[in-house]
């Protein structure tokens, strides 16, 4: 496909705000950047550096059971310590 060929169904510049932060807790390390932006409805897009997966996370995403354990690949205890922090952003 050429750039002619090329339909965008968007192609929005925004201004956004992240956040890099590594934390240790007590089953777990985390090394995350956390991106704010308006596009995503109050969502944040919260990337794991190290295991390269990553997710829209609001209020409601952390209330859903297993949600983070199987997005990010982690265990119920590494769960947790990750739901106690991303809570305090929301």
């Amino acid at each position: 496909m050429s750039s002619e060929e090329t339909i965008f169904l968007y192609d929005d510049v925004e201004e956004t705000r992240t956040r890099f932060v590594s934390f240790v807790g007590d089953n777990s390390r985390f090394d995350l950047g956390i991106t704010t932006t308006q596009r995503f409805y109050g969502k944040l897009l919260v990337f794991n550096i190290q295991s390269n997966r990553y997710a829209l996370i609001g209020s409601d995403d952390l209330e859903e059971p297993g949600y983070l354990e199987h997005v990010y690949a982690i265990s119920e205890e590494e769960a947790a310590e990750l739901k106690d922090f991303l809570y305090s952003l929301l």
